[in-house]
């Protein structure tokens, strides 16, 4: 610990010595630690020295900064950088730079904070005091993870100071929180126009996909070649591709969304409470949607769509890799949308906000919807208040029993393991009864699964008797042309299994006996669960939703495939004429229930 006073840094030598002491310390790979000597200071509330030295911790820093000609100063605090309020009020907004000339006037500071002397009033002050002089400084959280290491490889943390930032050319960018705002005001336009209309914003944007098909093509191929040349993984790069004829299938699917029952106002129930008095419990919009996604621009337009039939304002968050492709999808989706409705109701957040900004918009984003890799999955749920639906792990089982018809067994393994291996209701563990052991059915699957390329791995049984590679977990997604196989005794080893590797997102039972498919059916507790069918029929669009936001398996809301419903919440409309509680006095309830 090296330990200063005010009056130190005004002896010109000690300057010197102290550039000369922390090189060598440097030097030696000895990292010093600086305080003001508290035990000699005379300093006295409200602490500011008259000198203007120093005055606290944060502008020791900055002084210290410039005399060892640092080349960066990172001043860490108890939120996440300068916002233009009190951090704790909603329409805050955090300034990633600051320019004075732009942002003195506009800040309010709140109460200092509950440790340290001048909370963010000061680390500003020092901020810009260093940064005048030529140190460039980050106000960042000292609580976040890795808050340091992100600030050095140049990620969009904290609050950066800098003397030449009232010369850059800051973009003018339409902030994440601006875009959801603008969502919900096109939101509530689109409830109030009729349900024809809506029908028909569909049925445009179908025939706009369409008629814009090699333009979608030609960006789409520029993102699978820059993919490609940056050396992306094989199962994301087929995530990214839309292939021949996938636009037709995109816009098909949007005219069956279009054709639907109208989901918006619907009533669900009426209830006569008293005499002259009716409840209503009608169906209505969540609100704003945001959908972060990896690859996948296919999906952009599902979400798209299945915003618009369920009157959602929302906002996409693709990934990079799929830049041109959601940028041209984006334009001609929304450039369907008529005036009367706002080409705001959709909006593809291209700005530098990073998902950790838009995850902190609980006040004006209603649900978050990630589809992407587990890790992106996960770090979203454990990153944000908003609600989340979704899945993090697409493990799909197939059990084959020993009452299998075995042709049929192998039609359904190979669709389920090859029609579209990076899918997330692909297969991606096949349990086998013990009596189909050195069964000419059996190893007839798994000869045609290696002739179509498909590794093979075995659990601890299926290892030994098969003379397999280990599987490194029987909890693993492949997305690729990989199979986990292991023995179970019988249908109940095969649901404890299930239970304890899957990961509740779709199973398969093979089986001609009905009473243990029944069982399977009954006892598996997975989103969907299949008898005699390849898990690969789980989707929105073949369910006849006419489209899918993604599959959940959370057990609240919506479970597997989201459709239009899994977008909707109720409300509450009671008719009167004039009635009152009065602690219930004269009122005779009824709670009849009434027709549609």
């Amino acid at each position: 610990m090296m330990l200063y006073s005010v009056s130190d840094f005004k002896d010109p030598d000690f300057r010197m010595q102290l550039s000369e002491t922390v090189n060598s310390l440097l030097a030696l790979r000895v990292i010093p630690v600086f305080n003001e000597n508290d035990a000699i200071s005379t300093r006295k509330a409200p602490y500011e020295d008259s000198s203007g030295i120093f005055w606290d911790n944060d502008s020791l820093a900055a002084l210290l900064a410039m005399e060892l000609k640092a080349d960066l100063l990172i001043l860490l605090s108890d939120v996440e950088g300068l916002y233009s309020g009190p951090p704790s009020e909603p329409q805050s907004k955090i300034i990633h730079t600051y320019v004075k000339e732009k942002h003195h006037g506009e800040i309010t500071f709140g109460d200092k904070s509950r440790v340290g002397r001048g909370g963010m009033t000061a680390k500003v002050k020092a901020a810009i005091y260093s940064a005048s002089a030529g140190t460039p400084v980050v106000i960042t959280s000292g609580f976040a993870t890795d808050s340091i290491t992100k600030v050095l490889k140049g990620e969009r943390v904290g609050t950066l100071f800098h003397q030449d930032a009232s010369l850059w050319a800051l973009p003018n960018e339409v902030s994440a929180r601006e875009m959801a705002v603008s969502a919900r005001e096109c939101s509530r336009r689109l409830q109030s126009v009729s349900s024809e209309e809506r029908k028909k914003i569909l049925l445009d944007i179908a025939d706009a996909l369409e008629a814009n098909e090699k333009l979608i093509r030609t960006e789409n191929e520029s993102d699978i070649a820059a993919a490609q040349q940056a050396g992306i993984e094989k199962s994301l790069i087929s995530r990214l591709t839309l292939k021949p004829g996938k636009i037709s299938s995109l816009a098909k699917s949007i005219r069956v969304l279009a054709n639907m029952v109208d989901p918006i106002g619907q009533i669900l129930k009426r209830t006569e409470l008293a005499d002259g008095l009716i409840l209503e419990k009608t169906s209505c919009p969540l609100g704003v949607l945001l959908i972060v996604f990896e690859s996948r621009p296919d999906a952009l337009v599902q979400i798209a769509s299945l915003a618009v039939r369920s009157g959602n304002g929302l906002l996409l968050k693709g990934g990079k890799e799929a830049m041109r492709s959601n940028a041209i999808l984006h334009k001609v989706i929304c450039g369907a949308i008529p005036s009367t409705v706002g080409d705001k109701l959709i909006g593809l957040v291209t700005s530098r906000d990073e998902i950790p900004d838009l995850l902190k918009l609980d006040d004006v984003i209603d649900l978050v919807i990630p589809r992407g890799s587990n890790k992106l999955v996960s770090q979203i749920k454990a990153s944000t208040k908003i609600p989340v639906l979704g899945h993090a792990d697409g493990i799909c089982h197939v059990y084959i029993d020993r009452s299998a018809d075995m042709d049929m067994a192998k039609r359904i393994v190979l669709d389920a393991k090859t029609d579209y291996p990076a899918a997330c209701n692909a297969v991606e563990t096949l349990l086998i009864h013990k009596d189909l052991l050195k069964t000419e059915g059996l190893n007839d699957i798994l000869l045609e699964l290696k002739t179509e390329g498909v590794a093979l791995y075995g659990g601890p049984r299926a290892s030994d008797e098969l003379g397999i590679p280990k599987a490194k977990s029987l909890h693993h997604e492949y997305n690729s042309m990989a199979c986990t196989l292991e023995i179970v005794d019988d249908v109940h080893t095969a649901i404890d299994h299930i239970h304890r590797y899957g990961s509740a997102h779709t199973d398969c039972i093979v089986a001609e006996d009905l009473k243990v498919a029944d069982i399977f059916l009954h006892q598996v507790d997975s989103a969907a669960v299949f008898h005699n069918a390849s898990t690969r029929f789980c989707d929105g669009a073949r369910f006849g939703l006419g489209a899918e936001v993604g599959i959940s398996t959370s057990r609240i809301h919506a479970r597997g495939p989201v459709g239009v419903e899994g977008l909707l919440t109720t409300r509450w409309i009671l008719r009167g004429s004039g009635q009152v509680v009065n602690g219930d006095q004269g009122v005779v309830y009824t709670h009849n229930n009434l027709p549609l």
